[in-house]
């Protein structure tokens, strides 16, 4: 059994992010405690595991309890998967109902005692425990380092543009369309999407209309050693004449609103356009993940060109700004 914690800012979104990579490395969600989720895989479901990006960590879970006393108990019966020093922690949720401040004295306790040394400073295994309606116990296999993410963000990128996605939900967009081996962003912007897609070993296509972005797209997927990639001037709301071959997953955050962003075109007519044309390209099964803002009517406008909606998760960026992130399936 494995545990997965999400981000508790998109949680519905971190939720299917973890499905759809379960559905490709085998496995699924069995249980939920808050942003504690309960996972029946094996092995093979690491690699997908390790692209999350709306998760803080991942780990075999050992122990569930609904006492310190019971958690405890059990602990003593439990083969722990130590390997060299170890310390706990412990990740107290919103919806913790239990005393946990001397359960890592406690836990650890029982923990050497079976012979295996403590390292508070620079463990060889951490030993966590999440208390939310339940006390959950097991040890991390994976963390994923906030500063990684940072290191992605906008203004870290030799080219530079302020209105873009975190990392962290870039990366699950791309997750959401469940790619293997390809994906396309026909809005690219930047390269944020792409940076993110290529990192997880994906090859990426990209096209913009404007050629500075493409030049600085190219900069910033060299800046993070990105090499698999192709990128195109061209007009999203033509994909079919401008590849000539489908693919098998979208990912894009359309722009929300300048005449220049825009192209000089009426922002809903150029949406309805580009799912069109998304449509022309994307192969039967497969998915885009896009954002748009909250007033416009992307599920009717979806279902006109035949794409079948999967997800949506809202969210608000500002007082300007609402939006919601869809998953469609062709």
């Amino acid at each position: 059994m494995l545990y997965v914690r999400i981000l508790g800012s998109l949680p519905e979104m971190a939720v299917d992010e973890v499905r759809a990579m379960l559905e490709l490395g085998g496995g699924r969600i069995t249980g939920r405690d808050y942003l504690l989720l309960r996972i029946e895989a094996d092995e093979k479901a690491f690699p997908f595991l390790d692209r999350l990006g709306l998760s803080h960590e991942y780990g075999r879970l050992l122990i569930e309890a609904d006492s310190v006393e019971e958690l405890l108990q059990k602990a003593r019966e439990v083969d722990w998967p130590i390997r060299g020093t170890f310390k706990v922690d412990t990740e107290t949720m919103a919806n913790c109902r239990h005393r946990t401040l001397d359960l890592p004295r406690k836990l650890g306790a029982v923990i050497h005692s079976m012979g295996f040394p403590v390292n508070l400073s620079k463990p060889d295994t951490v030993v966590r425990v999440h208390c939310g309606e339940r006390l959950h116990a097991g040890v991390m296999l994976r963390f994923f380092d906030p500063a990684d993410f940072e290191n992605r963000k906008a203004h870290r990128r030799p080219f530079f543009r302020p209105i873009s996605l975190h990392p962290r939900i870039s990366r699950a967009m791309v997750n959401l369309t469940k790619a293997r081996r390809e994906l396309l962003d026909p809005m690219m912007g930047a390269g944020g999407i792409l940076i993110e897609a290529a990192l997880l070993g994906l090859k990426v296509y990209g096209v913009d209309i404007r050629p500075e972005m493409v030049e600085g797209a190219e900069r910033n997927l060299r800046h993070y050693g990105v090499k698999d990639y192709e990128l195109r001037l061209g007009d999203a709301t033509e994909l079919k004449e401008l590849f000539g071959r489908s693919f098998e997953a979208v990912a894009t955050d359309p722009p929300y609103g300048t005449s220049a962003t825009l192209a000089g075109r009426r922002r809903n007519e150029l949406y309805r356009e580009v799912l069109r044309s998304i449509h022309d390209v994307l192969k039967p099964e497969g998915r885009v993940a896009i954002a748009f803002p909250a007033d416009f009517r992307a599920m009717e406008e979806a279902g006109e060109v035949d794409l079948k909606p999967i997800a949506r998760y809202y969210q608000r960026v500002h007082k300007s700004l609402e939006r919601y992130f869809y998953v469609f399936e062709r």
